[in-house]
């Protein structure tokens, strides 16, 4: 079982998830609006021969919520600190979604900090048209992982939402653990998630002006393509192809979160990928 650890500076404090029994450093990334936990299962099953953590990204789960600041540049000042404090180097790194642009960039410009780096259905991968902030209301609502921020009236009331979603396809013990623990009652009275909206609208704000890929890439990497995710055509997949120089890619079951629908299949395709980096 994972152990809560925090790293506070004068800067950010950072919430994590920490499997400290094996030795390999690898790091797990969460997408929008999750937290560490999602990667409960991955982090146990692996748990034996790596060094594992799972940090709450800025703005969400227990980490600190600024009002400002959520640049892709800020988040991986957070990570290299995260690192530094660990004692790491370098990390093999499993992303989701929006990380997974992250990952892309930070290999561009620390590219000595990541061993590989798996990519689960990563999205918004290039520079969005300046338009295209213009549909954010719309795209918030439409969005699966945002439709759980609430507020809500009751917890009865999230949590029958938290069942119509995507992610808790399912309602295993994990995706209830998930769900609860990203969930808090607000001042109010009301529940809600624990992601802010100034988190959200910073993120969205960058992924839309950032590039994911300028130039090749030649960090080891994995592409997730799970049957039911966002990436399920050759258009989406091609830059990917394009800039990744050392690149696999592999299907899995299940949608967006294969590691919280379909988590045997998911661990063991990452746990053979890594094998094969060793």
């Amino acid at each position: 079982m994972p152990v809560r650890q925090t790293l506070v500076t004068s800067e950010i404090k950072l919430s994590y998830l920490e499997w400290n029994q094996g030795k390999k450093p690898l790091l797990l990334l969460h997408g929008l609006a999750d937290h560490a936990l999602v990667w409960s299962s991955l982090g146990d099953d692996l748990a034996a021969e790596y060094h594992i953590v799972a940090p709450d990204m800025r703005g969400h789960g227990e980490s600190s919520k600024p009002e400002t600041d959520y640049t892709f540049s800020s988040a991986i000042a957070d990570l290299e600190l995260l690192m530094d404090h660990l004692g790491w180097s370098s990390a093999d790194i499993v992303t989701h979604s929006w990380t997974g642009k992250l990952a892309a960039i930070w290999a561009r410009v620390s590219p000595q900090r990541l061993r590989s780096m798996v990519l689960v259905d990563p999205i918004f991968i290039w520079q969005m048209p300046s338009l295209f902030r213009l549909t954010f209301p719309l795209l918030y609502r439409y969005l699966s992982f945002l439709k759980g921020m609430g507020p809500f009236t009751s917890y009865e009331v999230a949590e029958t939402q938290a069942k119509q979603l995507n992610q808790y396809q399912g309602w295993s013990t994990l995706q209830q653990q998930v769900f609860q623990t990203g969930l808090e009652q607000k001042p109010d009275g009301s529940w809600g998630s624990k992601f802010t909206i100034n988190a959200r609208d910073g993120i969205f704000e960058d992924v839309m002006r950032v590039p994911g890929f300028i130039a090749p890439v030649d960090t080891p990497s994995l592409f997730i393509q799970p049957e039911q995710g966002l990436n399920r055509f050759d258009w989406q997949i091609k830059p990917y192809k394009t800039y990744l120089k050392n690149l696999r890619i592999c299907q899995v079951p299940g949608n967006h979160w294969p590691f919280l629908t379909a988590p045997a299949t998911f661990n063991q395709t990452v746990a053979s990928f890594l094998k094969d980096r060793a």
